[in-house]
């Protein structure tokens, strides 16, 4: 079953929401597939996430067309469809700054090469850390940032440093050519267009959830 890519569109107007739910459908469909599934349909995907079927079927049309109407999806080939339009069909390398708390927390946590993300250098200023290991990787002093980066062609970056330093952090990765960031400071980057910014804020999460309680 080969997918068929609509000439006529553009990937760079996909919207972003779109985007973000492609994760969640591979995640899915990985369980699935551990869990011994060779087929799935576009209802069974929206049980497990809280989507709506056509909402499913829509978001995948948008990249070619991945399964038969009566018959639904392969998994195995829908998995790597989702994977090759996310990128993640190869091993990115990327650079962890901040070694604290949080850092050697992202180290020691085990979900990234299985989904197509290495860390590769950490970084830190603090004079006390620097030449230590963090698990496999010695941390790096924060000053060579820029000639590392280049050095290992890395354009992902973690940034687990305090909101106070992340802006000062963040030009810098970007001088050095990084273009994804993942900030976990509770704070807001400013950033080229051309730069793509994720934040993780727990807090911020959480006070979405009390709205909603008694």
């Amino acid at each position: 079953m080969a997918a068929k890519r609509e000439a006529s569109v553009d990937l760079s107007l996909v919207p972003d929401i779109v985007v973000g739910r492609l994760p969640l459908y591979l995640r899915a469909l990985t369980d699935m597939k551990n869990e011994g599934k060779d087929v799935t349909s576009s209802q069974e995907l929206g049980e497990r996430l809280g989507i709506s079927s056509a909402q499913i079927r829509k978001d995948l049309s948008t990249f070619g067309e991945f399964g038969k109407q009566g018959t639904g999806y392969t998994i195995g080939f829908l998995s790597d469809q989702v994977r090759r339009i996310l990128k993640v069909d190869r091993m990115w390398e990327v650079a962890l700054v901040g070694a604290g708390d949080l850092g050697r927390a992202l180290v020691h946590y085990g979900g990234f090469e299985d989904r197509g993300f290495r860390i590769s250098a950490v970084f830190d200023k603090d004079p006390a850390k620097v030449g230590k290991r963090v698990g496999p990787y010695p941390v790096l002093d924060a000053s060579s940032l820029a000639s590392e980066l280049r050095t290992r062609s890395i354009h992902i970056a973690m940034l687990a440093v305090p909101s106070t330093e992340a802006q000062g952090v963040t030009d810098r990765l970007v001088k050095a050519g990084v273009r994804a960031i993942l900030c976990y400071a509770p704070t807001s980057l400013s950033v080229p267009r051309s730069v793509h910014v994720q934040y993780i804020d727990p807090v911020v999460h959480m006070q979405r959830m009390t709205y909603y309680l008694p």
